[in-house]
C-alpha cells in the first residue's frame, strides 16, 4: 500500500504541514535536510509562520526558495508588546508579498502573559481587520483564553466576515463549536497523540472531517513517538495517522480530506505540481 503505517512511507505530496516555523530550523542549520525528509514521506506543502513582522524578511526568503512552502505574516500574542506597534495597513502591505496565503499568527495567550492583555487584544483586532480586507485566512492561536478569543472572533465578525482558523486546537470544546459556527477550520497539531489528551481526541473524533487540518508547529511539540526530540515537518504524518485512528478513516483519507480543506481555506496557495 503506498499509504502506510509508521515507519513507512505515504505517498508522495499527500499531506500539508499547515503551521511550522522553517526559520527556527534554517537557524539550526537543518533547513534543507528537514524538508528533503519532509518530501520523503508524503508533505507536499508546508507553510512557514511569521512570528515578528521585524522578521518577515526571512520568513518570505525561506517561502521564495521552495515552491511548496507559503508563508504568513503577523505577530503571536507573545510578542504584542515587543514588537513595534504594527498597523492594519502595514500587515495588508506585507501580505501582497505573492507568498503570504495567512494572516497570523495572532489571538491570545493568557497562560504566559508575555504581553499585557490589552495589548494582545489590540493587535488581535488589527489582524482580523487585514484578514477581513485582504481576504486572507486568519490563523489564531488562543490559550488559556477561551471566552474572550471566542468574544473577540464574535464581536469582529458581527462587523463583517472573514476566513480562518484556529491553530494547533488544545483548548475547549466550546471554542471548537464556536469557531466552526463562525466557518473557521480547526487545525490539530502532535498533541493530538498524547496519551492524556482525551478531551481532545473526543472533540476531533466528533468534529466534521471538512473543516479539519494538520500540523506540527514545529519546532514544537513533536508528536508520540517523538516527543521530546525537535519537532519538524515530517513528523504532521504522525499526527494525521492519530486522526486517521480516531475518525475510523484510513491515512490516504485523512490525507486527502485535510489536504482538500488546506486548499479550500489558503486560495491563495497553489498545490504541487506533481499532487
Amino acid at each position: 500500500s503506498p499509504v502506510c503505517r509508521r515507519g513507512r512511507r505515504i505517498r508522495p505530496k499527500m499531506l500539508v504541514d499547515s503551521h511550522c516555523h522553517l526559520d527556527y530550523l534554517e537557524r539550526d542549520g537543518d533547513l534543507e535536510a528537514a524538508v528533503q525528509r519532509a518530501h520523503s514521506v508524503g508533505i507536499g506543502t508546508m507553510v512557514t509562520i511569521c512570528t515578528k513582522v521585524s522578521e518577515f524578511p526571512t520568513v518570505s526568503a525561506i517561502a521564495e526558495r521552495y515552491e511548496d512552502v507559503w508563508c504568513t505574516v503577523g505577530i503571536p500574542p507573545h510578542d504584542a508588546a515587543n514588537e513595534p506597534e504594527v498597523s492594519t495597513e502595514q500587515l495588508i502591505d506585507l501580505a501582497q508579498h505573492p507568498k503570504v496565503i495567512g494572516i497570523g499568527e495572532t489571538g491570545l495567550d493568557y497562560y504566559y502573559e508575555n504581553s499585557p492583555r490589552k495589548d494582545q487584544r489590540r493587535s488581535f483586532r488589527a489582524h482580523i481587520t487585514a484578514a477581513r480586507e485582504t481576504g486572507l485566512p486568519l490563523i489564531v492561536h488562543t490559550r488559556d483564553a477561551d471566552q474572550d478569543t471566542i468574544e473577540v472572533l464574535t464581536e469582529e465578525y458581527e462587523n463583517g466576515a472573514y476566513p480562518g482558523l484556529i491553530h494547533c486546537f488544545s483548548t475547549s470544546p466550546e471554542v471548537a463549536d464556536k469557531s466552526i459556527e463562525l466557518g473557521f477550520y480547526i487545525s490539530v497539531a502532535g498533541i493530538l497523540t498524547f496519551k492524556k489528551a482525551t478531551e481532545l481526541q473526543e472533540t476531533v473524533t466528533r468534529l466534521p472531517m471538512d473543516r479539519l487540518l494538520v500540523e506540527t508547529d514545529s519546532p514544537y511539540l513533536a508528536p508520540i513517538p517523538k516527543r521530546g526530540k525537535r519537532n519538524e515537518p515530517s513528523y504532521v504524518t504522525y499526527t494525521a495517522e492519530k486522526m486517521a485512528e480516531l475518525k475510523g478513516l484510513s491515512e490516504k483519507d485523512i490525507a486527502e480530506a485535510t489536504t482538500d480543506n488546506f486548499f479550500r481555506l489558503f486560495t491563495r496557495a497553489r498545490r504541487p505540481k506533481s499532487e
